[in-house]
């Protein structure tokens, strides 16, 4: 099954020289596009396409390093414009030999519709081709989307493209911090090993059998590894987070009264849960209109 070219469209609420300016100045360009680390324009003859150079930082040391050439044309129909890219890099270990695509910038009435779509070759043969459809073009596919959000909020909200990926990318640190401690703590002392505390916590407040508490550990357990996988593929994970922090206070309080004697020691439930929920707040705040993949369409109509 051949593999489909990449699209990406979203409609900016900018005039057209801005969004122009924004994705043609490579100083800009670098900023919101998350593929590069850098891009570097080299010496141009007149009425000669503009040759680049790129580079694209995976793990220090380890860089991918490639070549462009892109044209502009500034008279397309009612006052589109296109530009044209051609790309590739000559390092064995990239994922990508070789691509072409465009750039289409449709004013509107308000907006301006910018859509890209490109294509490229693999290398390693089947083995390569199988890898990207799984793994690489998924990749580039939202990578692209989402840096297509960044542009926008950074020219209709002037949010630098630094300040939207520092605030991403530390709201999905927690979001992933809190999706292990919820898993982790609903799998290993509940339903794994099932801790003799976790059962005393629950008898100790409320008279019942210790065949009852067994069971209500166990379902806690399962509704903790429930949550966690909610923080993933839940949308409105604000709301999940203004849950954790009223939620982790409770647990604190009915911890400490299961037993007081739990505060002398270290890592104690006050402690550990108000940590957590000081975490709840700060990653309430963070997922405040956060850049997205999703707010660019990723087919065309």
């Amino acid at each position: 099954m051949e593999a489909k070219p990449i699209y990406v469209e979203i409609n900016i609420h900018s005039s057209l020289d801005q969004v122009w300016e924004a994705t043609q100045t490579p100083s800009k360009h670098e900023q919101w596009d998350i593929r590069f680390s850098s891009i570097k324009y080299l010496p141009k003859a007149e009425g000669e396409p503009q040759h680049f150079t790129y580079e694209r930082t995976v793990l220090p040391p380890f860089k991918i390093k490639g070549w462009g050439i892109s044209a502009g044309d500034h008279n397309g129909k009612n006052g589109a414009r296109t530009s044209s890219l051609h790309f590739g890099t000559n390092m064995k270990s990239s994922p990508i030999k070789e691509g072409k695509g465009y750039w289409k910038y449709e004013p509107q009435d308000e907006h301006v519709n910018f859509m890209t779509q490109y294509d490229y070759e693999v290398p390693f043969g089947k083995f390569g081709s199988l890898i990207d459809r799984i793994l690489i073009r998924p990749l580039m596919g939202w990578g692209t989307a989402l840096s297509f959000d960044v542009l926008r909020r950074w020219l209709e909200n002037s949010e630098s493209p630094r300040s939207q990926y520092m605030r991403f990318f530390c709201s999905w640190l927690i979001t992933f911090f809190f999706c292990f401690i919820w898993i982790y703590h609903g799998l290993v002392p509940k339903l794994i090993f099932m801790h003799p505390k976790e059962i005393t916590m629950i008898t100790d407040l409320i008279p019942l059998s210790y065949e009852t508490g067994y069971r209500l550990v166990q379902i806690a357990g399962g509704l903790e590894i429930f949550f966690g996988v909610c923080l993933l593929i839940f949308s409105r994970k604000r709301l999940l987070f203004f849950a954790m922090a009223l939620l982790f206070p409770l647990l604190a309080i009915v911890a400490i009264t299961a037993d007081p004697q739990a505060l002398q020691a270290p890592f104690n439930p006050l402690t550990f849960n108000l940590s957590l929920m000081v975490l709840s707040i700060i990653g309430f705040f963070l997922h405040k209109e956060l850049p997205s993949a999703r707010n660019c369409r990723r087919k065309r109509k």
